[in-house]
């Protein structure tokens, strides 16, 4: 009994002292090891801490260091963790106290809940502890687990891996509790004999207060998943490494019709996944008959350019471990560095498995094998997709193809990397020839503890199926250099660019070609006292430049701006752009044509964002002025209603007025979401869309029971239709698409 009433208050050894407490520089302060304890006896997972283990295990210090709203200073609440660990599993038991339990927010019971929205406790192991990739748990009081995996040292993360978690919450009258077991087969770890030492770090969030507090204490800037300046989790001995093989068989029925779908009817299949931890760093994933029917449709885009849109890959197989096989553009969090994955990919999963006109192709099956092997960090992907014939709306037949890529990078120190990468795509048709192929070199490094220096270079070529062998002619490389500095006050980057008018990975993503990019910011994040709800002030000011490859500008931009963040985490943005943009060919936008010439603009915009705090929050956004030879207004509301965790009712709108080319028109979006979680294992969703420029409307419904770890049964149904005929395009109203599809898996671990 002793050890439970030591559990259930605050421990006094807190690291405060009396008095008012003292602002500190997170790295200033040493990093903080805990012991795990080894058990025997057994934990029972009730969110309660009774077990007497539990009074014996090491605890964190109860008041964390905050990276937000008062950086520097304690926490305002106490949180009080322990690690414990069998032959089996890690377990971690937590105590967050807080005054007024009936306050927190638990923002969705589902595990892609809006952690930024919500009260909860994160876990980061970095089980190798190469200071850089690792694992990332968060848990909300109503026990809603993500998971994630993190790479690079933040720099990248895939939200979509998956892991057996066993977790359960209680909410007391002074505190929150969680239990939480984790496998060690759902890790990847070295079991070397002897003692073994892991990174760790964990964070709290406290969201009526907008606070976040952490263990290891980080720069604001930074996140949990910095696991170069995580604590240690030390006292593990005697781990061993399991077969860590894990099956997943699948069934599924399917009825699908409409004039774009190539193959109408009912049918059955099934399919299997493999995943097999051939070393402890090594992990072998083999899909069969792959079935992505039960992902969510895409969220239609309004494209006001004349380049690519990009659209998000949305489908588990490919973005689990995609980290390794980043060879992009980087967007790093809380760095203004002007680029993004959105911009360029030397390999986009998307390519494979979808068409141009983003409909699915079947994919026959497919392996890749990730991991980490002699110090270096390995991924090789191999696919195989089917031929499908044309339908009846015009879109036309693809051949059957094969897919192969390879990855391979080396760390440099304790914060960088260098890698290369090969891409490969060929035809299987009968007689035909054709291929393409891409291959690069990039480093990722880290100086200063603050500078970060990405760059790359990449050329793609091919084999056209001509007797002679042609390629496209031209420029057929890319090349990257970008350095960015983030520190508490201060944010700059400059990025410099060049990809060739024929440089074309055909399983890459490149928004525009046959230019040389300068992108320059400078910000400031300065923290002013005496302004009431304030918490920064963000002015800063972006300079992008395009030119052609003979040096010719076509496009500029100059866009001053001020972000204004406030306490309970809102914020409010301007912006002033001042536009230059040559058009060498005519290009439509929502069906105007936009036309050949130079065109000098300038257009303000506004954005104000509602705290997630609220039970009703959202975005509203408003942009206005020039647009090529004429003007534009654009207005966006995004409305989330979440009353509790069980319901989350959203709305938004995108209204565009233009008036150009000599016609003035309107090119709107709008959409609706319904999602309801009956418990953390019973989902159900209702999405609907409306593309006005295409005039289609999208309906996606889904239902999902996870009645075993990792293993679902989901029935979706999804239809498009056009709702008016188009004459001059020959296109008629009705039904394009519909499809309605069971499907049950079943994960079995070995």
């Amino acid at each position: 009994m002793l050890g439970v009433v030591s559990l259930a208050t605050p421990l006094a050894a807190s690291g405060q002292q009396a008095g008012s407490p003292s602002q500190v520089d997170p790295l200033d302060l040493p990093r903080p090891e805990l012991r795990a304890l080894r058990i025997t006896e057994p934990i029972e997972l009730d969110g309660v801490l009774t077990e007497e283990a539990w009074s014996r295990a090491e605890a964190t210090d109860s008041h964390w260091i905050q990276i937000g709203p008062d950086a520097g200073f304690p926490s305002s609440e106490a949180t009080v963790v322990r690690v414990l660990y069998d032959d089996d599993a890690l377990y971690f038991g937590a105590d967050l106290y807080d005054p007024d339990p009936a306050s927190l927010i638990s923002a969705g019971l589902d595990p892609e809940y809006d952690t930024a929205s919500s009260d909860l406790l994160s876990v980061a192991l970095d089980t190798f502890r190469d200071r850089s990739n690792g694992f990332v748990f968060a848990i909300n009081p109503a026990g809603a687990v993500f998971d994630a995996q993190a790479f690079n040292d933040q720099r990248d993360v895939s939200r979509s891996w998956e892991g057996i978690v066993e977790v359960e919450t209680r909410v007391h009258e002074d505190r929150w509790t969680l239990e939480m077991r984790i496998p060690l087969s759902t890790l990847r770890y070295d079991p070397s004999p002897g003692e073994q030492v892991w990174g760790l770090n964990f964070s709290r969030r406290i969201r009526r207060r907008n606070e976040d507090s952490y263990w290891a204490a980080l720069p604001r800037q930074f996140r949990v998943y910095k696991f170069s300046l995580a604590g240690a989790l030390t006292g593990l001995e005697g781990l061993e490494g399991g077969r860590n093989l894990w099956v997943k068989p699948a069934a599924l029925v399917t009825s699908r019709d409409g004039r774009s779908v190539r193959d109408p009817g009912t049918d059955g299949d099934i399919g299997l996944d493999v995943k097999w931890g051939l070393t402890p760093g090594l992990t072998l994933d083999v899909t069969l008959n792959t079935d992505f029917s039960q992902v969510e449709v895409d969220q239609e885009q309004v494209n006001l350019d004349r380049f690519s849109l990009f659209f998000p890959e949305l489908r588990d197989f490919f973005l689990e471990n995609e980290g390794i096989f980043g060879f992009q553009d980087v967007q790093i969090r809380n760095y203004r560095t002007g680029s993004s994955n959105r911009s360029f990919r030397l390999f986009n999963s998307r390519r494979i498995g979808l068409g141009p006109d983003r409909r699915p192709v079947p994919i026959l099956g497919g392996a890749r094998l990730t991991g980490r092997a002699a110090g270096l960090e390995l991924g090789f992907l191999g696919m195989r997709t089917r031929a499908v014939d044309p339908v009846d709306d015009g879109a036309l037949g693809l051949p059957a193809e094969d897919f192969a890529v390879g990855r391979v990078k080396a760390p440099v120190g304790e914060r960088g990397s260098v890698g290369a990468m090969w891409v490969h795509r060929s035809e299987r048709a009968s007689g035909a020839n054709v291929t393409n192929r891409a291959y690069g070199v990039d480093a990722n490094l880290q100086f200063l503890g603050n500078l970060v220096v990405n760059a790359y270079a990449a050329r793609t070529g091919g084999d056209d199926g001509s007797p002679d062998s042609a390629v496209s002619e031209g420029n057929r490389d890319a090349a990257m250099l970008q350095l960015a500095w983030r520190d508490p006050l201060w944010n700059t980057s400059i990025l410099l660019k060049h990809v060739g008018d024929a440089f074309d990975p055909a399983v890459g993503f490149v928004d525009r070609r046959g230019v040389r990019r300068l992108f320059a910011t400078f910000g400031a994040h300065p923290r002013p006292t005496g302004i009431p709800g304030v918490l920064e002030v963000n002015p800063y000011v972006d300079v992008d430049v395009y030119t052609n490859l003979d040096g010719v500008e076509e496009t500029r931009r100059v866009t001053p701006g001020l972000q204004v963040t406030t306490r309970d985490g809102g914020s409010l943005v301007f912006e002033l752009r001042d536009r230059y943009e040559r058009v060498l060919e005519p290009f439509p936008i929502a069906g105007t044509e936009v036309p050949v010439g130079a065109f000098d603009f300038t257009e303000w915009s506004a954005r104000y964002t509602v705290p997630a705090s609220h039970a009703l929050s959202g975005r509203l956004s408003l942009t206005r002025g020039g647009f090529y030879d004429g003007d534009r207004t654009s207005i966006g509301v995004a409305l989330l209603y979440r009353p509790n965790p069980h319901w989350q009712v959203s709305a938004g709108a995108q209204r565009n007025e233009l008036d150009f080319g000599g016609r003035a028109f309107t090119a709107n979006l709008y959409d609706a979401r319904v999602r309801y979680a009956h418990d953390t294992r019973t989902f159900a969703s209702l999405f609907t869309q409306y593309n006005e420029a295409a005039d289609e409307l999208v309906v996606n419904a889904r239902l999902n029971l996870i009645h075993a770890p990792l293993s679902d049964l989901f029935v979706v149904f999804t239809e498009r239709r056009r709702l008016s005929t188009d004459l001059d395009a020959g296109i008629g109203k009705g039904r394009i698409e519909r499809g309605i599809t069971l499907k049950l898996t079943r994960l079995l671990a070995f």
